[in-house]
């Protein structure tokens, strides 16, 4: 029987609430379903009726995070203004930004061990994100000679690599402490990254 007066269609959210809170307290492999059910107060049998198990909650849980890290991503590039640099550099913000703020949704979209493939609707929306970052990077290498452009989606899967090692390793303290803010390593990786490319000046 369920509790808190729920009724049909608000059952689902709360769920995805119960997980990221118990997310936040023991990670996004560390929870059963049944202590989902507990933490919202219903019945196991309820969240069955929403969720085969809890990869799926997960799953919806990871699902709203690529939604609101896309729609930060896309705000974040501003369709490439005010120039394609300045918008490419901001993106890469915007991921750091999202991390600090959305910490559960986060760790269930890159540290729940999910496959994106298995999960059509998060597919879906991970793609969506995936797509900005790989326009902003296409409209950065343009400033390069044709013969010297890497492929766009190569330079964007570099920059979200290091921004997850900046995320994993100094923002969420598993590389220890730091002298640098994590927004200060992101920013002089990327540039030093972009200089190579001889997409940044030398003195930039």
């Amino acid at each position: 029987m369920m509790k808190r007066g729920y009724h049909h269609g608000n059952l689902r959210q709360a769920l995805v609430e119960a997980a990221l809170a118990l997310i936040a307290e023991k990670g996004p492999q560390g929870f059963t379903l049944s202590e989902a059910a507990k933490a919202a107060e219903v019945t196991p049998a309820a969240v069955y009726r929403h969720f085969a198990g809890r990869d799926e909650l997960l799953a919806e849980v990871a699902r709203q995070g690529f939604d609101i890290f896309a729609a930060l991503l896309e705000y974040a590039h501003d369709a490439g203004r005010p120039t394609p640099l300045a918008a490419f550099e901001a993106t890469g913000r915007a991921y750091l930004a999202f991390a600090r703020k959305y910490p559960g949704h986060y760790q269930a979209m890159f540290e729940s061990g999910l496959q994106p493939g298995k999960h059509p609707d998060l597919a879906q929306v991970s793609a969506k994100a995936r797509a900005t970052m790989d326009r902003a990077a296409e409209a950065l290498v343009q400033g390069l000679p044709e013969g010297r452009r890497p492929p766009a989606s190569m330079i964007s899967a570099h920059v979200w690599a290091v921004s997850h090692g900046v995320v994993e390793l100094f923002l969420r303290g598993n590389g220890g402490p730091q002298p640098w803010p994590a927004e200060d390593l992101l920013e002089t990786g990327i540039g030093v990254y972009l200089r190579g490319l001889g997409l940044l000046s030398p003195d930039r």
